[in-house]
């Protein structure tokens, strides 16, 4: 049929991979220091979202065979897809927790574009928007850019800075680029791996360097190899069984500069030192549940993408992930964060991500059931999936709102019922926990605790 358009194989694997217990939907909530005007925010949306991302305004059809195809909703009204809720004045963090772990059990609407806003008045503090965007449309870190390209900079005095939206790569591919043969899926990853190193893109604000990824075949075929026998993580309460209920909880944002003094002092970047936290925040969650403190999986999304690069307006999914063992055995934290750092600098010379990437895309041409029987083999190998995003390093404005916080979520593939994500904002980085209720009913707890073990690194300072 005219005007359809086959969805990319890893897309469709991520469209394939859903379940009611499990959706794949990635969750983004931001708060505001003041009220969110709607038809002002509307207008943003169909500008530089609606407008700009044809994806937005296209639903999923089967095609022939049954393959996945995108096509343009024929009904599509904006005004559908921007909820209002109200909620009652004295909702505090813990309202709005709730209110987001309900929503993240709820599945998008399969016969209109596959995304839905709601945007909460009423919140004590601010409105709160929140975002629930499925998985096929595109990775995280470019919805992460995606939203991102909706605010404005805020002036010194802090009025926001109405500014065009960034520039994206254009529908269609460059005139020389549409004449050279479709490479193979594998080949275009490495090729783009490399041609970010070759640029010399700023990524060193990423947890691990795209460039860092490419390696000789040998290397990669025994990196391969090794997390095919990588053995099932240890039994413990974050694992198991998933319901259809949900709960999210995040943490006040916390001085950026905190954690750098700690990496500055210890020997560790920023990096380190949030994951040392994320670590050490697991060892105390499974102490209170008398949990054996053995080490565990994360699984952790490395961008493909080079980031001086626009997101295109076609978006998709170009991550791999790699599976970071937290040494939760440590009771030392300085010992810890030592031993987070060396198994970072294992991992940065990999080529994991690009393998499981190539995986992902493979698996979008199987069946669905088969592709499910190998996510859940691979998901039995990490107990989290754990995300660490930059966002913007100065004050921005949605709408005209000054956007104070932001807290994202990526998926649970593979039955992992916990997420565990690290945003970065204006000088303030915020940590946020979603869960399945049946495995970590109290995220509030590791958030928590997340900030006391932040508290134990900086006593050790000399």
């Amino acid at each position: 049929m005219a005007g359809r358009e086959r969805m990319a194989s890893m897309d469709a694997a991520w469209l394939q991979m859903e379940e009611p217990a499990n959706l794949m939907m990635i969750t983004a909530v931001l708060w505001f220091d003041g009220a969110v005007d709607r038809e002002r925010l509307l207008t943003v949306l169909r500008e530089r979202l609606v407008e700009r991302y044809p994806r937005f305004r296209q639903r999923v059809v089967p095609g022939p065979l049954g393959a996945p195809h995108w096509e343009d909703a024929p009904d599509f009204k904006l005004e559908e897809h921007l909820s209002t809720l109200r909620v009652p004045a004295s909702t505090g963090l813990a309202g709005l927790e709730a209110l987001v772990g309900d929503w993240m059990g709820v599945p998008l609407e399969r016969s209109r574009p596959l995304w839905q806003f709601h945007l909460v008045h009423g919140a004590r503090g601010g409105d709160v928007l929140l975002a629930r965007l499925h998985h096929c449309m595109a990775d995280g870190i470019a919805l992460a850019r995606v939203l991102l390209s909706l605010t404005d900079p805020v002036d010194a005095a802090g009025t926001p800075e109405s500014t065009e939206a960034p520039e994206v790569w254009s529908e269609g591919a460059p005139a020389e680029a549409a004449r050279q043969p479709q490479a193979p899926g594998w080949m275009r990853l490495a090729r783009s791996a490399r041609s970010a190193l070759r640029k010399g893109a700023e990524l060193v604000r990423e947890p691990i360097l795209a460039g860092d990824l490419v390696r000789e075949g040998a290397k990669g075929a025994a990196a391969l190899g090794k997390l095919l026998v990588l053995p099932p993580d240890p039994r413990s309460p974050l694992r198991g069984p998933l319901g259809t209920r949900k709960r999210a909880a995040w943490s006040e944002p916390i001085a950026l500069e905190r954690v750098k003094a700690v990496g500055r002092a210890l020997g560790g970047t920023v990096n380190d030192v949030l994951l040392t936290a994320v670590t050490g925040a697991l060892r105390r969650y499974l102490a209170t549940r008398d949990a054996p403190l053995e080490d565990v999986h994360a699984l952790v999304p490395v961008n493909l993408r080079p980031l001086d690069a626009p997101v295109p307006r076609e978006l998709g999914n170009r991550f791999g992930v790699v599976f970071l063992r937290l040494p939760v055995h440590l009771a030392e934290p300085r010992r810890r964060l030592r031993e987070v750092a060396k198994r970072m600098e294992h991992l940065k010379r990999s080529p994991e991500a690009v393998l499981t990437s190539g995986m992902l895309e493979l698996l979008g041409h199987t069946p669905a059931a088969l592709e499910r029987a190998v996510v859940d083999v691979m998901g039995t190998k990490a107990s989290l999936v754990a995300t660490n995003v930059p966002g913007p390093r100065q004050p921005v404005a949605l709408a005209g709102t000054r956007l104070e916080g932001l807290t994202f979520w990526v998926p649970q593939a593979g039955h992992v019922g916990l997420g565990v994500s690290l945003f970065s904002y204006a000088g303030q980085v915020t940590v946020g926990v979603a869960s399945d209720a049946s495995r970590v009913p109290d995220p509030g707890a590791l958030v928590s605790a997340f900030q006391e073990e932040l508290a134990a690194l900086e006593t050790t300072v000399p």
